[in-house]
């Protein structure tokens, strides 16, 4: 047994309360979700206690307001959380990002009776949201979604599908994009759907290479009747809403991603320092030593990169390109480390006793959701370079 072993993370947090946090966190994570997390992915079982733990706890909701049971915390310590909750399990690490984002139309946009009405529950009192934007033929090209929304009085009677909905069939409340009006974006409206409401159901989950706890399904929307009371922002100004809401959830993919990649590290860390071959540990060849130091590197990279977008943020200036910036970063390298966290692993790392190739399946993924990564390119050049056909 070698006496080296990872080196926990070293964090810039901006007070003694978001250390206290962290602190919190990282005892929920090791005590709670990290010991059952292989069982339990394997299992494909959604640990729906630890969300009812993390509700309890005031992680939930936190960077939101307190005055509504939010947690007030800057996005710089929020994404901070999720990096340790991913590094757990990214399964709830995920589930916590999507939650907030589901959160985020009502939160920015609501009324403040919405927000007085709606948002304690959401943040505070157990409950667990979703966010339904793509549909089965609009994935990256989201303003073609189909579903619609038709006034009746003071109701709206929204059908429809949609589809890759991470807590599908499961949430107690959805965010849903719908037409309204015209083609195009300018024609969507959000709202806030309840998870129980006549004629909404969940298809079964989605059979997934990996991530395989975290339920992925369609929702379907048959007649389901929403009070306009319900209808988040403007008719029509849906799109701009979800749009708005990506860059802040993309910063949350990226800081998982961060997460999923300081796992992998740490077991490729722990493997090669005890693996002995040749009468050394593996770590003292120079071949694995350099990747060991090359994956460091990157997440390194990657952690610098989402905080600095989500100061960006937390300051209100603009940071839809850095966000897009960090998720493509942050998710490739999750990508490249676990990868190499099965190489260093060797034959062992191929196998389901050891985390590693799990991580390498989860890690997948990331490049796709909340826009592939090539989407992300295509937003960065439009920052750098402008609009493309001018």
């Amino acid at each position: 047994m070698s006496d080296r072993a990872p080196q926990p993370v070293e964090r810039q947090l901006p007070t003694e309360e978001a250390r206290d946090l962290l602190a919190l966190v990282r005892e929920i994570a090791q005590r709670e979700i990290a010991p059952k997390a292989a069982e339990e992915e394997d299992a494909g079982r959604f640990p729906r206690e630890v969300f009812t733990l993390l509700s309890e706890s005031g992680l939930l909701g936190l960077p939101y307001p307190a005055e509504h049971g939010g947690g007030d915390q800057p996005y710089e310590v929020y994404l901070q959380v999720l990096e340790e909750l991913a590094t757990a399990r990214l399964t709830v690490g995920l589930g916590v990002s999507v939650h907030t984002l589901a959160s985020y139309a009502l939160a920015t946009y609501g009324s403040k009776q919405q927000q007085v009405e709606h948002l304690p529950a959401m943040l505070g009192g157990g409950l667990l949201g979703a966010y339904c934007l793509s549909e089965p033929s609009s994935g990256s090209d989201a303003a073609s979604l189909r579903t619609k929304a038709v006034r009746e009085g003071d109701t709206w009677v929204i059908d429809g599908t949609k589809a890759w909905i991470t807590h599908g069939g499961i949430a107690d409340f959805y965010t849903v994009m719908a037409r309204t009006g015209e083609d195009g974006p300018r024609g969507i409206t959000a709202f806030l759907v309840p998870g129980d409401a006549p004629g909404l159901s969940g298809a079964a989950p989605e059979r997934k290479m990996g991530l395989k706890g975290s339920p992925t399904a369609q929702v379907h929307l048959d007649g389901v009747r929403v009070p306009d009371a319900r209808r988040i922002g403007e008719e029509g100004q849906g799109f701009s809403i979800a749009l708005s809401a990506l860059d802040s959830g993309r910063l949350g993919i990226a800081a998982c991603a961060v997460g999923l990649a300081q796992a992998a590290l740490d077991e490729a860390v722990r493997y090669a320092t005890e693996r002995r071959q040749f009468g050394h540990p593996i770590a003292d060849f120079q071949g694995l030593r350099f990747m060991l130091a090359d994956m460091a590197t990157q997440i390194e990279a990657g952690r610098a990169l989402y905080l600095a977008a989500a100061r960006l943020r937390d300051a209100g200036r603009p940071f839809a390109k850095q966000a897009a910036m960090a998720k493509l970063h942050c998710t490739d390298t999750a990508m490249k480390v676990t990868t190499d966290a099965v190489q260093i692993l060797g034959g062992y790392g191929y196998t389901a006793d050891f985390p590693a190739e799990r991580y390498m399946r989860e890690a997948k993924v990331l490049q796709i959701v909340e826009g592939t990564n090539q989407i992300q390119r295509m937003v960065i050049a439009r920052h750098v370079a402008g609009p493309e056909g001018r």
